[in-house]
């Protein structure tokens, strides 16, 4: 048979475009930030991960410059040889201290992350547990590990300890859970999981990628707004959002990430992250150092949108965090929910079936520490009128 028969067959995306809605790549002529020009109209984008407004930010850009004129482009090749640059340390040095790790290792991207560090850590032998809801990134990580994988009900601690006991005590096991669930954007009931692990003699990973600069009294992430920062054996997180940059990381123990960088085939075989894109990240950590009141503003920001949507009787997915995503329930409603938004200047996020169960789709918005109460007011009455007129609510 024909591997490509099964492209020949009518597929949703088919469906949608036929039907005018469909909402993937849409093009963006000018740089992420609270407001962007997205195909010829001024949009206010609430459905980036920019959640402390630095991509704009005049610093980040000039590294990223003085990074290109010094280093080149690119460095053609593989931290473990010849991609190995100064800044990559000192990022390296400077995201240990900050996150309260003994070392880190740094990924050319956040999914390249965890499937260099999980494929790295978990063996033929041993088990990942997973939450249900964890990124995608995790389960292509634990396939590739060749260790067998366990998933337990989202947030269900009774089921994790369930799952727990059911593993022989001679097998190692990594419990792997997102800090800040991406879509629902509620946040992993970490001590639990903590208590758990030392019970059942495991190690704890928290991906990081949405707590790093959104959770915590300085940004450091999920570990840090429980005050577990010494509990937690491995930390991931991405440069791609609050960062404003591209590429990942592990924080970890000396030995856990010498052992990575030695035997983790993703890292191995993969070129450095490029010199505009360390800088930039690195520029970006000391701003939020030096300016942890941006966490406070994002907090704000995200809760006066949160408040707002409540008293216009939206339904959302409560949380404290910059996510809130918002029932469509229908599929079909969340992509023309979000052609109409777009036509009234609102960009918003779509997330149908299977990445929502069947009759729970959303619209998933995510804010910036820049962004102001004026676009919030209009973002809400938008959402709030196509909602209406949707008969959502």
């Amino acid at each position: 048979m024909d591997i490509f028969k099964k492209m020949q067959s009518r597929q949703l995306f088919d469906e949608v475009k036929e039907a005018g809605i469909y909402p993937y790549f849409h093009e963006l002529t000018s740089g992420q930030d609270t407001v962007v020009e997205m195909e010829g109209h001024e949009t206010i984008m609430i459905g980036s991960n920019n959640y402390l407004g630095l991509t704009s930010h005049e610093e980040v850009i000039e590294a990223g410059i003085k990074a290109i004129k010094n280093y080149g482009s690119g460095c053609s090749g593989s931290r473990f040889l010849n991609g190995t640059l100064d800044m990559h340390i000192e990022l390296e040095k400077e995201l240990a201290k900050f996150l309260h790790k003994e070392a880190v290792v740094t990924f050319s991207t956040g999914f390249q992350s965890n499937l260099g560090i999980i494929s790295a850590v978990v063996g033929r032998n041993d088990y990942i547990v997973c939450d249900k809801e964890n990124h995608a990134s995790i389960y292509d990580a634990a396939r590739l590990s060749f260790g067998k994988m366990v998933r337990f009900e989202h947030s269900d601690m009774e089921d994790l300890e369930r799952k727990l006991k059911e593993i022989p005590e001679d097998k190692g096991i990594l419990i792997v859970t997102d800090g800040v669930f991406s879509m629902g954007g509620d946040i992993c009931k970490l001590p639990e999981i903590v208590a758990l692990a030392k019970k059942y003699g495991a190690r704890v990973m928290v991906d990081d990628a949405h707590g790093l600069g959104v959770l915590g009294k300085h940004g450091r992430g999920t570990a840090e707004h429980f005050g577990l920062e010494d509990e937690v054996d491995i930390i991931m997180g991405t440069f791609s959002k609050s960062l404003a940059s591209l590429g990942g990381y592990m924080a970890a123990s000396q030995r856990v990430v010498d052992y990575v960088k030695h035997c983790s085939r993703p890292y191995i075989f993969s070129a450095s992250i490029t010199p505009a894109c360390v800088a930039s990240a690195l520029t970006a950590l000391k701003i939020l150092e030096r300016e942890p009141e941006r966490v406070q503003a994002l907090r704000d920001i995200s809760n006066y949108m949160r408040e707002g949507l409540k008293k216009m009787g939206v339904k959302i997915i409560d949380s404290e965090t910059p996510i809130i995503p918002i029932y469509t329930y229908d599929d079909y409603k969340a992509f023309i929910a979000c052609k109409m938004l777009l036509e009234r200047g609102v960009y918003v996020n779509p997330v149908v079936t299977p990445a929502t169960p069947q009759g729970k789709a959303l619209l998933r918005t995510s804010y910036t520490a820049t962004h102001t109460k004026e676009q919030m007011d209009k973002a809400m009455k938008a959402i709030h009128d196509v909602l209406c007129e949707l008969e959502i609510i």
